[in-house]
């Protein structure tokens, strides 16, 4: 008896190559349009434009113009998060578009997974945060103990404003590259931002890697000690 729900319509969606490239290089958290994507995917954007059509239409993707280009992004965390699973089953299977490579390395490192920080940096803050009891791992999920609220709000943190949002605050992302959980959510994309906002970090403009400066590394390191107690 055939019951439940039929994931054979979005997984032969997510199947084409093409699309597959589009989805991924939207992963970085920005919004593209057409032509990007149509370069990211190795295709005409003709070919581009018809794949993007039946993403939006299927709510993987959501368009929104502005001035005289449409700019398209993943329709939601959720299904970020279900790209993200996927490319660590891929990954666990050997199955992989490029060789290894310098910017591979980058991208194992830190990385920006649709608006939070991911990658082996990423693993690091999440598994620092919970040893030092600042986040605390219950059955209904991830919460800030009143420890981690000090934690965040000394960071600059506006927790109050997060928690008005429809994003949950705190959530797990399963890491592709880790196979680990690193921390997404209202508060993952907020402390990124942060960490931008005062120059731990910033964007390498031609992947999604995240680059550390020298001074933000050791303040990292110093906030999410890989041995925190």
């Amino acid at each position: 008896m055939r019951e439940g729900p039929d994931i054979s319509h979005l997984a032969a969606l997510i199947g084409d190559p093409a699309r597959a490239n589009i989805l991924t290089a939207l992963m970085g958290g920005q919004a593209l349009t057409a032509t990007e994507l149509a370069e990211e995917a190795g295709v005409a954007l003709p070919t581009a434009s018809q794949h993007i059509s039946k993403l939006v239409a299927s709510g993987f993707l959501t368009a929104r113009k502005q001035g005289r280009h449409k700019y398209l992004a993943i329709a939601s965390a959720e299904v970020a998060e279900v790209l993200e699973a996927l490319m660590g089953l891929a990954e666990a299977q050997g199955l992989r578009r490029v060789r290894p490579g310098p910017k591979d390395a980058g991208l194992r490192e830190a990385r920006i997974c649709y608006n939070h920080l991911a990658g082996a940096r990423g693993v690091q803050m999440y598994d620092a945060m919970v040893r030092q009891g600042l986040l605390e791992v219950r059955a209904t999920g991830l919460a800030l103990s009143p420890a981690g609220r000090r934690f965040m709000t000394d960071f600059g943190i506006a927790l109050e404003e997060l928690e008005h949002r429809r994003t949950p605050l705190c959530r797990e992302c399963l890491d592709w590259s880790e196979r680990r959980s690193h921390l997404a959510g209202s508060l993952g994309r907020a402390v990124l931002g942060r960490m931008e906002e005062i120059g731990w970090v910033k964007r390498d403009p031609g992947s999604r890697a995240v680059l550390f400066s020298t001074r933000g590394l050791g303040a990292f390191e110093g906030a999410f000690p890989l041995d925190a107690a």
